[in-house]
């Protein structure tokens, strides 16, 4: 197989600082490189490099080099590879343009790479979203990005990077944002892809077990540069690296028993790192005395409806919840389940009372939340707060650390002045690791992991019982990802805090979570120990949920 890129000693700085150095790999025909690392390893940047598309203030050094037939053309001084990489992003939603139709969108991109009619156009286009199994193409192409599921928007960007019959496909977090079953689908496509188009393919990751089913070989990133190189089977069966090991060993693993998730600093500490298992004996004692109380919360038949403005008639309505029963007891994790679309966050919306059930009842503490006065409600919702997904959108960018903690005091009277607030700030960035001199800095001063732990910090604030984790470490690396895992396990066992666990990542939830529900298009279809669900789940579709998590499996 003949090299369709290589690079030597790439160099990548902004105002001096080295964010890529000393890398060098190469990639073949028909080949899929992965490229894993944790946030600011340079996994993107080197992307960006390899496209061309890097800001104006970085400085670029080294080579990177377009293997033609009979030549190789440096794309730091010629840019030759006319349309012969092409990449897709991390999030479909932004990268697409939400007022324009998604066939015109793709047929815009050919417009710059090939000479044809508006109606040769289209039928490229239709041609393009079969070649990436879209269903009804010819709807697709007149439906706008939020008229089609996320994973039908992934495909309609990876139909755009087709077009202009690319060689090296370059795919940045493309499945990050996605649920297990879709992120199958679309591996499952990206590997159909290599053999039918002939493509090379740079995949870019945090989720190691996604590299590890798709990828030939593997590159290791730490700091800037590369720290480990080798097939999967090298990777992950005998990493030799501290780090390699660090970022293998932090992802929770199905079949583990594990009290804590190790981390990366733990094997750069000590490379023969061995995580300790939970104490069989402990465990169930904490479990018998979680159920042997009456419940802190209840759903009792609880559904909800929207009416579908599509139709023009408020006759027409669908019910994003129908009949949800379960209970939630003091001091437990309860796992919440399910694709994109199957009421997750509408549930949790519920609970919330940020949008209050259409029937049934939610019982806390004794009360009917969904007939309590609203001064009433607003006193009780200091007890039930919220960790969102997204840091970066869910922390006000204008307001200082200090002032998004003792926001919630004031609003509640939990303190009496500025000074004992101020206190109190210290003391919750204390029990998230961060130091008091965060208390004057705004969040962009941030990492993902650390606006994380900012956004725990203000949920814990009001001195809640109850906390809603909305995929709340599903936009963090793997290794800031166990961080904040153990951080929650820790103040659990502090506070006798309970959790409402939403996820995707179902390898977290089994580790995270002592019971789980499955909920499928606003039912739930499934609930039970988390454990006993895992090893012997009931219905179909627990069983596709389950065989979708991405498993090393060896070669």
């Amino acid at each position: 197989m003949r090299k369709i890129l290589e690079i030597n000693q790439l160099f990548i700085s902004f105002n001096g600082f080295q964010a890529v150095k000393h890398l060098t790999f190469d990639i073949h025909e028909k080949e899929i490189l992965g490229i894993v690392g944790e946030s600011g390893s340079g996994k993107s940047l080197t992307s960006l490099a390899i496209k061309g598309i890097l800001p104006k203030s970085a400085k670029i050094a080294g080579e990177i080099l377009y293997c033609k037939e009979r030549e190789k053309v440096n794309l730091l001084q010629r840019k030759e590879a006319n349309g012969k990489i092409s990449m897709i992003f991390q999030e479909p939603m932004t990268s697409l343009n939400p007022s324009m139709k998604c066939g015109h969108q793709v047929a815009e991109s050919l417009e710059v790479h090939a000479q044809l009619s508006k109606k040769e156009r289209k039928l490229k286009v239709i041609t393009l979203f079969e070649d990436v199994l879209l269903p009804h193409p010819e709807r697709i192409y007149e439906a706008y990005p939020h008229q089609i599921s996320g994973g039908q928007k992934q495909r309609v960007m990876i139909a755009m990077a087709l077009a202009s019959n690319p060689e090296l496909l370059i795919a940045d977090e493309p499945t990050t944002a996605l649920d297990v079953t879709v992120q199958k689908n679309i591996l499952e496509l990206l590997k159909h892809l290599r053999e039918t188009k002939n493509l090379s393919i740079i995949f870019i990751s945090h989720d190691l077990g996604v590299v590890s089913q798709l990828c030939d070989r593997v590159l290791v990133m730490y700091k800037g540069e590369k720290v480990e190189e080798g097939s999967v089977d090298e990777i992950f069966l005998s990493p030799e690296k501290s780090y390699t090991k660090g970022l293998i060993a932090c992802r929770p693993q199905l079949g583990a028993n594990l009290h804590r998730l190790p981390t990366v600093s733990d094997f750069l500490k000590n490379s023969d790192f061995s995580p300790k298992e939970k104490n069989v004996s402990i465990e169930e004692e904490k479990i018998e005395r979680i159920y042997n109380r009456a419940p802190l919360l209840e759903f009792n038949h609880v559904e909800k409806f929207f009416y579908d403005s599509d139709w023009g008639s408020k006759n027409k309505f669908f019910k994003a919840l129908e009949n949800i029963n379960f209970k939630l007891y003091k001091g437990e994790s309860l796992g919440l389940v399910g694709e994109s679309g199957s009421g997750k966050t509408t549930l949790s919306r519920a609970l919330l009372m940020l949008q209050p059930p259409t029937h049934g009842q939610i019982i806390y503490k004794g009360k009917d939340l969904t007939q309590l006065p609203s001064k009433e409600l607003r006193k009780l919702r200091k007890e039930i707060q919220i960790i969102f997904q997204d840091p970066n959108s869910s922390l006000n960018p204008t307001q200082t650390i200090e002032e998004i903690l003792t926001t919630p005091l004031k609003i509640h009277q939990i303190s009496q002045n500025a000074n004992e607030r101020k206190e109190i700030a210290t003391e919750l960035l204390n029990k998230v690791n961060l130091p008091q001199s965060s208390l004057n800095k705004y969040p962009h001063e941030f990492s993902g992991g650390q606006r994380q732990r900012i956004g725990i910090a203000r949920a814990l604030a009001v001195q809640p019982e109850l906390i809603v984790c909305d995929e709340s470490v599903s936009a963090l690396d793997v290794s800031v990802q166990a961080q904040v895992l153990n951080l929650l396990n820790d103040l659990q066992d502090e506070f006798n805090l309970t959790y409402l666990f939403v996820s995707h990542d179902l390898s977290v939830v089994r580790h995270f979570c002592n019971r789980l529900l499955v909920l499928q298009k606003g039912r739930i279809v499934e609930s039970g120990m988390a454990k006993s669900i895992y090893k012997n789940p009931k219905e179909k579709y627990t069983k596709e949920l389950i065989n979708a998590i991405p498993v090393f499996q060896k070669s």
